[in-house]
């Protein structure tokens, strides 16, 4: 594969990373822009990698255009290059979050393959879910993507109507789980723990949830009935998390993010 990230900042880094680390491919090269690289010398020595400040010279030289440059930058960067981009050749991953396929085609038009991501910023270790959405061209190669984002955690094909949702069930949603996360370590605090022994109890025991699901394949309520037992402890708890509001403020929490993605 022959790939290009044209911006690579926070986001574009932790995807080069998880690009170089992956097996299931073979990397015949891959540039990395920047306005700035000395943010990124620490990639140039390694074999098939190239920094740079030009942006053509990158598409020139490659088949996987990855756009991640910010929102408000983005038109520019289409102006500058779409003279270099080869419809036959060349697919675009846009990992800019909230600006919509059709954008990029009113820029450099319709026959281009053009594929819409959006990872978490768990994909700095490895963990991200990520969402993926394409134009018709684009969904021909979408596999393309997969493997990419799939060494960055997990991916999952969606409608593109949907991408405000996944923005807000995975990008905001590592936010709301942080949340959780502390106030289950604050809860042990107060249980009696100091607060490093408080966060490690509390991640890890959100980790282990988590891993029970995936390995399993249950429903949620399926592994709660095996912790609940009859007047236990659990249940009364969770009787009174339910009492207090936690899954409608949750619930409630996403809708209310959901409606002010759409009115940005």
């Amino acid at each position: 594969m022959k790939i290009a990230i044209i911006g690579t900042g926070n986001l574009g880094y932790s995807i080069a990373l998880g690009i170089l680390s992956q097996k299931n491919f073979t990397l015949d090269n891959l540039y990395l822009t920047k306005r700035n690289i000395a943010s990124l010398s620490s990639l140039d020595k390694l074999p098939n990698v190239q920094i740079s400040t030009d942006n053509k010279e990158a598409i020139k030289f490659s088949d996987i255009i990855i756009l991640a440059v910010q929102p408000n930058q983005l038109s520019a960067v289409l102006e500058e290059i779409k003279e270099e981009i080869d419809t036959k050749r060349h697919t675009i991953i846009s990992v800019i979050t909230g600006r919509k396929i059709n954008e990029i085609e009113a820029v450099i038009g319709n026959k281009t393959a053009i594929i819409r991501s959006m990872p978490n910023t768990a994909i700095s270790v490895g963990q991200s879910m990520t969402c993926l959405s394409a134009n018709q061209n684009g969904f021909e190669n979408i596999e393309l993507a997969k493997t990419i984002f799939n060494s960055l955690g997990k991916t999952i094909y969606i409608e593109e109507k949907l991408m405000q949702s996944a923005t807000v069930i995975c990008a905001s949603g590592i936010a709301f789980w942080m949340r959780l996360i502390r106030a289950t370590a604050q809860g042990a605090v107060q249980l009696g723990f100091h607060a490093n022994e408080a966060q490690e109890l509390a991640m890890q025991t959100c980790l282990g949830a988590a891993s029970l699901l995936i390995e399993s394949g249950n429903h949620p309520e399926q592994e709660i009935d095996k912790v609940t037992t009859p007047s236990g402890c659990t249940i009364e708890g969770l009787n009174e998390m339910e009492h207090q509001g936690l899954s409608s403020s949750i619930i409630k929490g996403l809708v209310t993010s959901f409606e002010k993605i759409n009115q940005i």
